[in-house]
C-alpha cells in the first residue's frame, strides 16, 4: 500500500535510507561515501527544504520503501528512492514513482550518481532520458542545492514532459 508518510515515521524513513543506501559503497567516489549515508540532520534540512514522502507499507512488516517529492520552480524533483533490501526487486520503487509521477502537474527530474548503473537504467525503464552532459550541471545548479563534487559525479534523468516543455 502506498501512503503519504506521517510526521511520527521521521526514523524510519532515515532507517530505510541508510539501509538501502549501502549499494552505493564502492560504487560512487570514495569522497562521497559516508556512513551514514544520511545524518538526522540532513533528513530534516531536506524535510524543511520542502521534500515530501511517501512510502510503500506492507502490514504487519511496515514501511519498506520511501520515496520524496520536491517541488522546485517549475519542475518536481524526485528524491530519495530507497527500498530496503530484502524488498527490493518485488516492484515497490516501480509502483512509488508511478504513483508519484500521475499526481505531478509539471516535469519531473531526477538526480542520481553517474556510477549507478542500476539507478540510472531504473528510471529509463519508466521512460525516462539522461539530459545531455551539457546541460546537467546547469539543472544540477538550478533546481538541487548540492556540492560542486557532487554535480561533478551526477546525472540528471528526465521525464518525457520535461522533452516536450519549451
Amino acid at each position: 500500500m502506498i501512503r503519504h508518510c506521517a510526521d511520527n515515521e521521521f526514523d524510519r524513513i532515515l532507517a530505510i535510507i541508510n539501509e538501502a543506501a549501502q549499494v552505493y559503497k564502492g560504487i560512487i567516489p570514495n569522497d562521497r561515501w559516508k556512513d551514514p549515508y544520511m545524518s538526522a540532520e540532513e533528513l530534516a534540512e531536506e524535510i524543511s527544504a520542502g521534500v515530501t514522502f511517501d512510502g510503500y507499507e506492507i502490514p504487519p512488516v511496515g514501511l519498506v520503501g520511501v520515496m520524496g517529492v520536491q517541488f522546485v520552480e517549475d519542475v518536481a524533483l524526485i528524491r530519495h528512492a530507497y527500498v530496503v533490501p530484502d524488498y527490493q526487486r518485488l516492484k515497490i520503487g516501480s509502483a512509488l514513482l508511478t504513483a508519484q509521477c500521475a499526481r505531478l502537474d509539471r516535469p519531473v527530474l531526477v538526480g542520481t550518481w553517474a556510477g549507478a548503473k542500476w539507478a540510472i537504467a531504473f528510471y529509463q525503464r519508466h521512460g525516462f532520458k539522461l539530459v545531455p552532459m551539457s546541460e546537467k550541471s546547469t539543472l544540477l545548479r538550478r533546481y538541487w542545492t548540492i556540492s560542486e563534487r557532487q554535480i561533478e559525479t551526477s546525472v540528471v534523468l528526465a521525464d518525457a514532459q520535461w522533452h516536450l516543455s519549451p
